[in-house]
């Protein structure tokens, strides 16, 4: 299974890229394969309208759309901005459409402070829904500039191993799912 890893984070000095070169790290240790697909990297515009709907998309955002169709499951990495979540993550969930029903996905919420992003998931999960995306687990990171270094490296190997697993385990059983019912 093939799994897309979106690195929400857009700004200087970003740290929740960190997790998701983790992420990336544990995946790939498995049967799985895995890509990065990073938001600063693409340097989107705001978008005035759906993929869809546009008469000559941009190929960046063709590119991005194919690669997470293509993709057995997703893992949204993002950071917790001022209780929120950045408008470069609102502007890929507005993006897509078709690419993201029925999508299984994971979220990783990072943070400074020690709630880990939790006070994003809820206005996440609200967008992801509307949109009809799977999401089926969540994966907090408190004090992300602690918790991993710039290279992924985890501070603490066995605890972060233990909720990759775990975060995995459930995207792989909504990956099989899914896998399943589309045959």
């Amino acid at each position: 299974m093939h799994i897309v890893i979106i690195s929400g984070s857009i700004r200087e000095g970003r740290k929740s890229h960190r997790a998701a070169i983790f992420l990336l790290n544990s995946i790939t240790q498995t049967a799985n394969t895995a890509e990065i697909l990073d938001l600063k990297e693409y340097a989107f515009p705001l978008f005035h309208e759906r993929l869809r709907y546009q008469k000559d998309p941009d190929a960046r955002v063709v590119d991005f759309a194919e690669r997470v169709r293509r993709a057995d499951g997703v893992i949204l990495v993002t950071p917790e901005y001022n209780g929120g979540y950045p408008a470069s993550v609102k502007n890929i969930v507005d993006l897509l459409t078709d690419e993201w029903k029925r999508k299984p996905l994971a979220i990783c919420t990072c943070s400074d402070g020690s709630f880990g992003g939790t006070q994003v998931i809820t206005s996440l999960l609200f967008s992801l829904w509307k949109i009809k995306a799977w999401v089926v687990a969540h994966m907090p990171v408190p004090k992300v500039g602690d918790a991993f270094a710039a290279d992924g490296t985890p501070a603490e190997p066995e605890a972060w191993a233990k909720r990759a697993h775990h975060l995995m385990d459930e995207l792989g059983w909504a990956m099989e799912a899914r896998r399943r019912m589309e045959a």
